[in-house]
Parts: C-alpha cells; structure tokens; sequence
C-alpha cells in the first residue's frame, strides 16, 4: 500500500494540531508578518525546529504530485528567512535551501 503525499500531509496535520496545538492550515494562510507572532505563542519553537517544519514544507512544496507546492514552498522560504533573522550563526545550507526554493518558485 503507497501513502499518497495528501496522506502524508494530512497525517502531518494531525500530529501538529493533536502535540502542539498547531495548525498548519491556519499557518499556511498567515502573512509575513503574523507568521513570527503565531510561531512565538509555542513553547521550544527553536530556530532549529523552525528550520525543520521549513525543510518539511519544502519538501512537500517540491513535490511533483503537490497542488499548492507554491504556497508551501513560499512559506518555507518565509520560515528560512526567519531562521536567519532569530539565527545568530550564518549557515550555508539553509541558505542554499533559500536559493533552490528561490530557483523553484
């Protein structure tokens, strides 16, 4: 049986909504600007966990069989970004991430 990726993200939905209380529909539509409030209100939301959910996205988004891989890989960029805004190390990859979502889009 092949997990379809609408299955994959529907599961990954879950889990953030059912662990975190984070929901990624409700973050997918945030602007620029509110997507740093949302992500604040929880607790251990590192650079590196932001950097993860960022890599997540981006994989979705990167995916041929995905229907709104624009806006996920626009979000990833957003998260990227504002990895290197709370970041105080500069880091090659996720930079060269920053630049493969910006060739994509």
């Amino acid at each position: 049986m092949s997990i379809t990726l609408e299955n994959q993200i529907e599961n990954a939905k879950g889990m953030l909504l059912d662990e975190m209380n984070f929901d990624l529909d409700k973050f997918l539509t945030l602007s620029t600007e509110n997507l740093d409030e949302y992500i604040s209100h929880f607790a251990g939301f590192s650079v590196e966990n932001i950097e993860l959910l960022a890599e997540c996205l981006s994989q979705i988004g990167f995916d041929e069989n995905c229907e709104n891989s624009k806006m996920y890989l626009e979000k990833s960029l957003q998260l990227y970004e504002l990895c290197n805004v709370k970041s105080r190390t500069y880091s090659f990859e996720r930079e060269a991430k920053i630049n493969s979502i910006k060739n994509k889009i």
